[in-house]
């Protein structure tokens, strides 16, 4: 029975009763061969529980412990003394005995694989250093938590998306036009057809202002510009070339978005398991021997310190939520259903109101007093995107303000704040694309006279691919322009009246944190526009790289000189799955309205690449019949039932492999646990009993 008078005064291990006069228990357990691991602390650490005079006569052995050290360092340990990870130990094992091999044979091709090998695994290493931003995502994990961490981590990971996808645009779309020949001008307005005509250039001098709101509104010279799809010409290579770079695009984007997303699951389940939650591994084995100066050591100190506060914070709501009683718990659950039935009512209203703003503004252009003052008209083609980032600006603190009222931890309230913002902002953008696809298809009626032509609204939508691009390019340009009116003229002027009124209220109203679910969502919702305008606009990737880009700057700066440590904090293992997963959903949700609109939707006859076409997927049949019989044959067997049953089996066996496989895996890893926990008994019974043995034999 231990007590905590059996605790020493030098604060070492307990010992107990009537034992104190034989060896301490921490001279007993210095003996375990885990003991051996305390040379790895450095030169001068002393073993843990030492006494005070084991601590003054520690100063006699820093000397030897430091040419210990240093022999260590000339001569290479043996794989199993090196403080790694067991697959660390391993693959350094292999690559030693693959050196000694080489060494001994001494024939010119193993050495050669030996060169090889040690300038690939250099190579990687460079490529490890030269990661953008590691330091800057360090020090902010360290000072502001892994959850804001976790913010720019994400949002390097899509500026290296767009990156990809504006190079693959460059060369997939731009090259080509331009290899084939200078791409041909606008369609003349005296042409006839009957699908009407189409003129984007004015037709007499423009002023500078008008320069200025066309930029913003992507209309006047960006109309015809490579900036969007009606300025690629009817080429036929041109044709197949951009199709195929939203596909490319797309299936790169969800390959890397799935690889984030399976490595935020390894942490997410061992985060919620259970066996990495608890405050001993936490402290015990957080901290990284490994780190070299005094400020990545007051780093790692802050971050532990926010895992320590993280996990008590939800332990205390866990605990609060075990003891609830049978009428708490409805109390709970009925203020919940009334919070959600409020949540419902308020994206309802938001989603109205983003249709009603959408139909207006084709309304609103039509009067005469629009057309003839600039600015108003600059303020009606930009009314969707001001109604949708006022509703994105109003409801998200209404939900964060709903969010404790539900008694979930303080992780759960962050999943649901993203899940209801995500909800919100991405159904805004389908709200907005189906009020768009209304007005193109004259609202699905084929036999409609505006439609009965072409297969879509001419008269009003000449060239509907390019209106829906200058939609999502206006979406883009007025996030990125509010983003910085909410930091130049809000934040900023608050951390000023923070340091101009001392006291409380300077405190209160000054005092800001860094919001990582609104943060998130706006890099979520910018990626889903790009993602959803890419085709329409082949240009726009390039243009949220450089958004991207400034914004990582820009919130890095507010960060560091306007915002303060978060009060309460999460855990950054549940959202670092959530994010990748939200940019699923916004990838999938993109695909539908762009795959709509290359399968169903006619192509405008006057502008675009594939103009004259039945539907834009109609160019892929046409160009595989040019290719020779055996590839055509090859293609076509890939869309047969003859390839696809064969695939289905594979895939289900395969699948049912794999879960066999982890649920053997599950049942391996739980006889380890317990043996782990039969093992850590043993050596604490055994520590007793040789102290026990000890003290007898010292009375005797």
């Amino acid at each position: 029975m231990w007590e905590p008078e059996a605790w020493g005064s030098s604060g070492g291990w307990p010992a107990p009763r009537g034992a104190r006069a034989g060896p301490s228990l921490s001279s007993v357990l210095n003996e375990l061969p885990s003991a051996a691991t305390l040379r790895y602390r450095g030169p001068g650490v002393l073993p843990w529980g030492a006494s005070e005079e084991e601590e003054e006569n520690g100063d006699r052995n820093i000397q030897a412990i430091a040419e210990a050290a240093q022999k260590e360092l000339e001569e290479p340990l043996p794989s199993r003394e090196l403080p790694w990870p067991l697959q660390a130990r391993r693959a350094h094992r292999q690559s030693h005995a693959k050196d000694q091999g080489a060494q001994r044979s001494g024939s010119r091709g193993e050495q050669w694989a030996l060169w090889l090998r040690r300038s690939k695994e250099k190579m990687k290493a460079g490529l490890h250093t030269l990661q953008p931003w590691a330091w800057t995502l360090k020090r902010i994990g360290g000072q502001f938590g892994a959850g804001t961490e976790s913010y720019f981590s994400l949002l390097r990971f899509l500026l290296l998306l767009n990156l990809l996808a504006s190079i693959l645009k460059a060369c997939m779309t731009l090259l080509p036009t331009w290899l084939e020949g200078t791409p041909p001008g606008p369609p003349s307005p005296n042409a006839s057809s009957p699908c009407g005509f189409y003129d984007p250039n004015p037709q007499s001098l423009v002023a500078f202002p008008t320069h200025l709101f066309n930029l913003l509104s992507g209309e006047g010279f960006l109309e015809w510009s490579p900036l969007f799809y009606g300025f690629y010409p009817p080429r036929p290579h041109l044709a197949v070339t951009y199709l195929c770079s939203v596909f490319v695009i797309g299936l790169l984007d969800l390959l890397l978005i799935l690889h984030r997303s399976v490595s935020g699951l390894k942490q997410t389940l061992l985060a919620e398991s259970g066996a990495l939650t608890s405050f001993s591994h936490r402290v015990f084995t957080a901290w990284d021997f490994g780190l070299c100066g005094d400020v990545h050591a007051r780093l790692r100190q802050r971050s532990i310190l926010y895992e320590l506060q993280v996990e008590l914070e939800e332990a205390v709501v866990q605990r609060q939520a075990a003891v609830r009683t049978l009428g708490q718990q409805a109390r709970v659950w009925s203020v919940r259903i009334l919070l959600n039935l409020l949540v419902i009512a308020l994206l309802g209203a938001a989603f109205y109101g983003v249709y009603w703003a959408t139909g207006a503004t084709v309304d609103l252009q039509e009067m005469s007093l629009v057309q003839e003052m600039p600015l108003l008209k600059l303020g009606v083609d930009y009314l969707p995107s001001i109604f949708i980032s006022g509703v994105n600006f109003l409801l998200p603190p209404v939900f964060k303000l709903i969010a404790p009222l539900e008694g979930y931890t303080r992780s759960r309230q962050i999943v649901f704040i993203l899940l209801r913002t995500v909800f919100l902002r991405l159904a805004s953008l389908l709200v907005l694309l189906f009020s768009l696809w209304n007005q193109i298809t004259c609202q699905g009626k084929a036999e409609a006279e505006e439609c009965k032509t072409c297969g879509y609204n001419y008269k009003e939508l000449p060239c509907w691919e390019t209106r829906l691009g200058q939609e999502m390019y206006k979406l883009l340009l007025f996030d990125l322009l509010t983003g910085l009116a909410v930091t130049l003229l809000i934040q900023f002027p608050r951390k000023l009246l923070c340091g101009l009124c001392p006291g409380a209220l300077g405190r209160v109203v000054g005092t800001q944190e860094f919001q990582v679910p609104d943060e998130v969502l706006g890099l979520i919702y910018a990626q889903t526009v790009v993602w959803v305008g890419s085709f329409f606009c082949p240009l726009l990737p390039l243009f949220n790289t450089a958004k991207f880009l400034l914004l990582f700057y820009l919130k890095k700066f507010t960060l560091f000189s306007t915002c303060s440590p978060a009060s309460r904090t999460f855990r950054a293992s549940a959202v670092n799955f959530f994010f990748p997963l939200v940019l699923l959903l916004g990838l999938a949700i993109s695909a539908v309205p762009v795959l709509y609109s290359l399968f169903l939707i006619p192509p405008s006859k006057l502008c675009g690449p594939f103009r004259g076409q039945s539907s834009i997927w109609a160019h892929i049949p046409e160009s595989i019949y040019t290719l020779p019989q055996t590839v055509q044959d090859f293609l076509f067997f890939l869309g047969t039932q003859a390839f696809a049953v064969p695939l289905l089996l594979i895939s289900s066996i395969l699948m049912a492999y794999t879960l066999a496989l982890a649920n053997s895996y599950g049942r391996l890893i739980s006889e380890l646990k317990r043996q782990i926990e039969t093992e850590a008994r043993n050596k604490v019974f055994l520590a007793q009993r040789a102290v026990a043995l000890s003290s007898a034999r010292g009375a005797l």
